[in-house]
């Protein structure tokens, strides 16, 4: 699967939000990869990771985030079903269920399962796109994901201590 040429149709004019999202996956991308190689133990597929972190937010166009360049008309929180109905709609379901549970919080029933799902759940909460040259700690991590209750940041500090 060429995950270039995904991002380049649905985001195909150089423009803040198409750089701003390609600089963000690409920070989620290699901070997954840099877990893997860190725990060659961990079954992974190291391939697929890259491609649905690289696709894990292609959703975002749809939404409205005009603080982050998005002026579509559907709640932010609803970016991860989007994208996984584009990635689904595209020929890859495996890809779709990583976009739809990379949030991890706020949607019941999009909580991340797989191996890769959980990796590219937990490396996306270390950047946020509002604040892109920031990368957050695990206790700044930790403190950010506590307005969406402390089961959250249960899991999260759990998945930091597996992955980091």
């Amino acid at each position: 699967m060429d995950y270039q040429a995904i991002l380049d149709k649905y985001y195909p004019q150089d423009d803040a939000l198409r750089r701003l999202l390609i600089k963000h996956s690409r920070q989620v991308a290699d901070r997954a990869l840099l877990i893997v190689d860190h725990h060659r133990e961990l079954p992974v597929d190291r391939q697929f990771l890259e491609e649905a972190a690289m696709l894990h937010d292609i959703g975002v166009f749809r939404c409205h985030a005009p603080s982050i360049f998005c002026y579509g008309t559907e709640p932010y929180i609803k970016h991860g079903p989007i994208g996984g109905e584009i990635l689904r709609n595209e020929g890859f379901p495996r890809h779709a269920r990583v976009a739809e549970r990379h949030t991890g919080t706020g949607l019941p029933g999009y909580e991340p399962e797989t191996l890769e799902e959980q990796i590219i759940c937990y490396a996306d909460k270390f950047y946020s796109k509002s604040s892109p040259d920031h990368v957050r700690t695990v206790l700044e991590t930790a403190h950010s994901l506590e307005k969406f209750g402390a089961e959250g940041v249960k899991i999260f500090l759990q998945w930091a201590e597996k992955f980091e």
